[in-house]
């Protein structure tokens, strides 16, 4: 509950964050080892999250589908970089109804096999491209190691697969759906990301190339934050799936998939909490507004919550989402301080003096104490709060994107290089060799995060450009990648 207080993130930020998903009731664990359950709270905020990608998921022209949990162990085996990268994390299900099953079905760790299979059988020609779909679903992989919303072995998400005629449109439909997580990320959810191309060893088990966003935490690490991958014509050679072009020539489609899960909540948390709690980005919280009516009598009583059911009615009206705080039982005091952790945007207090004087105190979350707080008139109050928000989005957005800026280092010396990676991201020319990058994951456990697309947005200013020498060996390189710890 709110009265136990929680671990500063100076003191043990993992705890912090444990602690802070328990009590701000966002998802608890379940009885099978490293699953969740996403309580109301935190399944609103997946709701949020959900919409707002949905919408551009659709205004791009893609349109949602349902494809079954169980797939066909052999499906899985089709693809040789598939069945690698992701073998030792399947769930394998070999009884059912009480029978050994003839074939053995594996729980959807993803669900490109079963996709292809099925494209084969609905493109023909030319005429059915492009294949542009998305569902919205769990999955499941078999994780060691498991953080709430961070990884568990069950998660949900969204995943994209388009199919297209040529090379060059699904390396278009891959890049625009980066930058449509992008754009989520900076207009929905005020968290700064780095758009970039992953490595070799850090791309998609089957992809030719995979994007992230690549987005810094409030302890320093890095969390990838959502991918899209270009798949070439892996999985299209994989599962057959060929058209009839114009010249009446069989070719084999070009494909790509790209994702973004439940783990997103995690960068929200780690990104803006504080040590009062939750910090959520407007556009996105359960709750945009809560009232929290102050009263010592029965008659103030009356008086203050009419006020405040009138007030809840014109911000509902205005598209707000609120919640009017009737707890009884709960001092004002220790109402503030619960919703403060569950980081409601906007608290309005509402007391008899309030009424009297037709105004109400305001509160913002992101800037807690008396730095935050103004009174500010009930008959103005629908727009001023929307107005509020904004200002909230934009303060949150710029302090995220200051505090990256200040936690990355551009660092042509190794010595340089160890020290960034124990505070943030280390930004710095690299030959491009899985060795040199195997070798500093080893000494540093920092991981090439991404080549970012645009090097300049890095630091905020143009910086060292061209070619220079690997941080690492000391060769030439023609790449300048952001090297992190990562969750």
């Amino acid at each position: 509950m709110a009265e136990d207080k929680l671990p500063t993130r100076a003191q043990d930020f993992s705890e912090w964050y444990n602690q802070l998903v328990l009590k701000a009731q966002l998802a608890d664990y379940a009885p099978v080892r490293g699953c969740m359950i996403v309580r109301p709270y935190g399944w609103a905020l997946w709701e949020n999250i959900q919409s707002a990608l949905d919408r551009r998921f659709k205004a791009t022209g893609h349109q949602n589908v349902a494809f079954p949990l169980l797939i066909p162990k052999s499906f899985i085996e089709k693809e040789k970089h598939h069945v690698e990268g992701f073998s030792p994390e399947l769930a394998v299900v070999t009884i059912g109804g009480g029978e050994i099953l003839a074939e053995p079905l594996v729980v959807r760790p993803t669900s490109e096999t079963i996709i292809g299979h099925m494209w084969s059988k609905w493109i023909q020609s030319y005429r059915d491209l492009p294949v542009l779909m998305n569902q919205w679903n769990s999955v499941v992989r078999w994780e060691l190691r498991t953080k709430l919303f961070l990884r568990t072995l069950e998660f949900y998400w969204q995943e994209g697969h388009t199919a297209h005629a040529t090379r060059e449109e699904a390396v278009e439909e891959t890049k625009q759906m980066l930058d449509v997580y992008t754009d989520f990320a900076v207009n929905d959810a005020a968290i700064p990301v780095i758009p970039g191309a992953k490595s070799d060893a850090e791309k998609f088990a089957g992809a030719d190339v995979t994007y992230s966003i690549e987005a810094l935490m409030g302890d320093g690490k890095a969390l990838q934050s959502g991918t899209s991958h270009f798949l070439g014509q892996n999985f299209a050679q994989a599962f057959d799936v060929k058209y009839l072009d114009q010249n009446g020539q069989l070719q084999h489609c070009w494909t790509t998939s790209w994702g973004l899960s439940t783990r997103f909540i995690g960068a929200i948390i780690m990104v803006h909490g504080d040590d009062q709690g939750l910090v959520m980005p407007p556009k996105l919280a359960p709750t945009q507004v809560v009232i929290v009516p102050i009263f010592k009598t029965d008659e103030e009583k009356a008086s203050v919550l009419q006020t405040a059911k009138e007030l809840k009615a014109q911000l509902v009206k205005a598209n707000l989402r609120v919640a009017l705080d009737e707890r009884e039982g709960f001092s004002p005091g220790w109402k503030f301080n619960d919703w403060e952790m569950r980081g409601v945007p906007v608290r309005v207090e509402l007391g008899p003096k309030d009424v009297a004087k037709q105004a109400a105190m305001l509160a913002r979350r992101d800037k807690p104490g008396r730095e935050g707080k103004f009174s500010a008139s009930l008959a103005d109050l629908p727009a001023t709060i929307e107005k509020l928000l904004a200002e909230i989005h934009q303060s949150l957005f710029d302090k995220a994107l200051a505090f990256r800026r200040a936690n990355t280092h551009e660092t042509l010396r190794y010595d340089d290089f160890k020290k960034a990676v124990e505070t943030g991201f280390a930004f710095a020319f690299w030959c491009g060799s899985g060795d040199c990058e195997a070798s500093i994951k080893e000494e540093t456990r920092a991981t090439m995060r991404c080549i970012p697309l645009d090097p300049d947005a890095v630091l905020g200013h143009s910086s060292a450009s061209g070619s220079g020498a690997c941080v690492y060996c000391g060769k030439p390189a023609a790449h300048r990648a952001i090297f992190a710890r990562a969750y």
